[in-house]
């Protein structure tokens, strides 16, 4: 380029000289040097403007500087797009639900590792491999086939086979959309809790119909006896008792059903109230020897201890409903003549024990797990003739958790049981001393 500019020169100085031969020689050499400017800058941009040169002299020179911050804005643009589609990436792959992306012909472009593991598939490693051939399941791949995507449809995990949620296998729900042409989006959600959940809701109308069906039942036979046939007195007087015993019975159900109501719809019980532990242990023993009297003639050898003088922090009523129910639990289930203990004791860890052991036929290890769920029973019939309704324990178990107390259940088949609400140290105090004037 030097050579060229001292060359230039050289020429204007013969041109100068000789007139218009030598502006005719300059102007050619000028044009010979914008050409090179031209196509060292069309080498560089055919290169992908790497070594672009800086801002020179002339035309090339502010278009070379233009070309650069063109360029540099591009990069900083491909950045930002770069940066938003990871952040996008980054947040589609923490999402709960499984997402997959197919191109036209079916095949996997990318999925989260949610899909990923629901589906049994690798994220990396079957790219591009046709999503039918990974998942073999009919209804997903009739449902894929279709290409009628108004509804989802449900299948078994794939990748999932040997999970159980709560003894069940997992479940998928599975909805496509269609998207730039023939390429889909599927949408993976688990609905297993969602599924056990319906499924409760129907197990508990139905129990709830059948326990009120019953009695229902009982009294309109003894009704339509009362109305039709004449009956002498202690007749008449055996079947009242007999409905008064039915309709006891559909009144306790209702009161139990009213007071899961309450407890799962009302606020957590505060922790400033406290309620003497020795009161709540009393009213237990009034009721457990009068339900063990009414149940059998030779009752029960019922004991109520009491190692400490302590205070519980909650809801008294609560706490007095949780203790009653375990304590009628053990009773209506021990034959008559057999053991029932109650008793409190402060742990050294500051924690308060609460437990009711029986002598009664124990439970089966397979059962427990099921012993807190509505209407659950070992043995219904039983279950009716002592009274219960069924929902004692779920009461228990909801009282426990509202107040932040551990429900602990053993028991030995041919033994006898031991149910014991565990409370943190923090709902347990020494009781204070009332002083009198």
């Amino acid at each position: 380029m030097a050579s060229l500019v001292i060359a230039a020169g050289a020429v204007g100085l013969f041109g100068w000289k000789y007139g218009w031969l030598g502006a005719w020689l300059g102007a050619v050499v000028w044009l010979g040097l914008d050409a090179w400017r031209a196509e060292r800058l069309l080498r560089v941009l055919r290169n992908d403007a790497a070594g672009l040169p800086s801002r020179g002299p002339g035309v090339w020179g502010e278009l070379s500087e233009r070309i650069r911050k063109l360029l540099r804005e591009r990069e900083q643009q491909t950045r930002q797009a770069e940066d938003r589609l990871q952040e996008f990436l980054a947040a589609i792959q923490a999402s709960p639900n499984g997402v997959v992306l197919l191109d036209e012909q079916g095949r996997i472009e990318w999925c989260n590792q949610t899909a990923a593991g629901q589906f049994g598939i690798d994220a990396e490693r079957d790219l591009l491999q046709h999503l039918a051939n990974l998942v073999r399941d009919p209804a997903f791949v009739a449902y894929l086939a279709s290409w009628n995507y108004s509804r989802d449809v449900v299948i078994d995990a794939p990748g999932l086979g040997h999970a159980q949620h709560r003894g069940h296998p997992v479940r998928l729900s599975v909805q496509v959309h269609p998207y730039a042409g023939n390429r889909r989006m599927l949408l993976t959600r688990d609905i297993t809790a969602l599924e056990q959940a319906e499924a409760m809701r129907r197990d508990f109308v139905a129990n709830v119909s059948h326990e009120i069906r019953t009695p229902l039942t009982v009294l309109a036979g003894f009704v339509e006896t009362l109305q039709n046939l004449p009956l002498d007195a202690d007749e008449r007087t055996r079947y009242l008792s007999l409905m008064g015993a039915q309709s006891h019975r559909m009144e306790t159900l209702v009161n139990d059903l009213l007071t899961l109501s309450r407890l799962e719809g009302s606020a957590a019980p505060s922790g400033n109230q406290w309620v003497r532990m020795r009161a709540l242990l009393a009213q237990c023993e009034d009721e457990g020897r009068g339900l063990s009297g009414r149940l059998t003639p030779q009752g029960h050898r019922l004991t109520f201890t009491s190692e400490a003088e302590s205070e519980l922090s909650g809801a008294a009523t609560e706490l007095q409903s949780a203790m009653s129910n375990l304590v009628s639990n053990a009773i209506r289930y021990t034959p008559g003549g057999g053991e029932v203990a109650v008793s409190w004791r402060v742990l050294p860890d500051g924690r308060g024990e609460y437990a009711v052991r029986d002598t009664g036929p124990g439970i089966a290890a397979e059962h427990i797990p099921r012993l807190t769920e509505r209407f659950y029973r070992i043995d219904r019939s039983r279950s009716r003739e002592t009274g219960g309704t069924g929902l004692g324990l779920a009461i228990v178990k909801h009282i426990a958790q509202r107040h932040g107390t551990e429900l602990r259940i053993e028991s030995t088949v041919g033994k006898g049981s031991r149910f014991a609400l565990l409370f943190p140290a923090t709902r347990v105090r020494e009781a204070r001393v009332m002083v009198t004037k």
